[in-house]
């Protein structure tokens, strides 16, 4: 995988953790937008760079790693730019989307914090990791029907 290819993604995912990290502050949205976030960002990515014809999946490691990737990116981009704005919310505003995370937010001190945003970012890049493992085996999946729908219809 090339530099350029590798930064792209990252930025992609930056894009998306910011994204997200916004949806996740609004109420009822804020759940799906958090699970999407969570177990289906290296999936949107990757199908958005396949679409553009700017990514080609060639082994299951490499769809792993650059899940992984993805995943780990996405979530940390997604803590930075969520944290301020439930603390912001709790504080200031004295609104919380999802209370139990804002109590813990607004009474947590930075080391907590930190700790438990590397920890989800972790998890995430797991998760994203298996799915991203997943894109693949139905990329190959999806190729080899269409593969044998133009040899049937060669014999036709």
């Amino acid at each position: 995988m090339d530099k350029t290819l590798l930064k792209l993604i990252i930025l992609i995912g930056a894009f998306l953790g910011v994204v997200f990290g916004v949806l996740t502050a609004i109420p009822y949205l804020g759940e799906i937008a958090f699970w999407l976030l969570l177990c289906f960002a290296a999936v949107i990515e990757m199908v958005f760079l396949m679409r553009v014809k700017l990514l080609e999946l060639l082994t299951v490691a490499e769809s792993a790693v650059i899940g992984g990737i993805i995943g780990f990116v996405s979530f940390m981009v997604f803590c930075i730019v969520y944290v301020p704005i439930v603390v912001i919310l709790y504080k200031f505003f004295n609104y919380s989307a999802n209370p139990g995370v804002s109590l813990m937010l607004g009474t947590a001190n930075f080391f907590i914090i930190f700790v438990l945003s590397v920890f989800m970012s972790v998890l995430s890049a797991t998760i994203n990791s298996f799915m991203g493992f997943l894109t693949f085996y139905v990329k190959e999946f999806i190729k080899t029907l269409d593969d044998n729908e133009q040899k049937r219809n060669i014999f036709k």
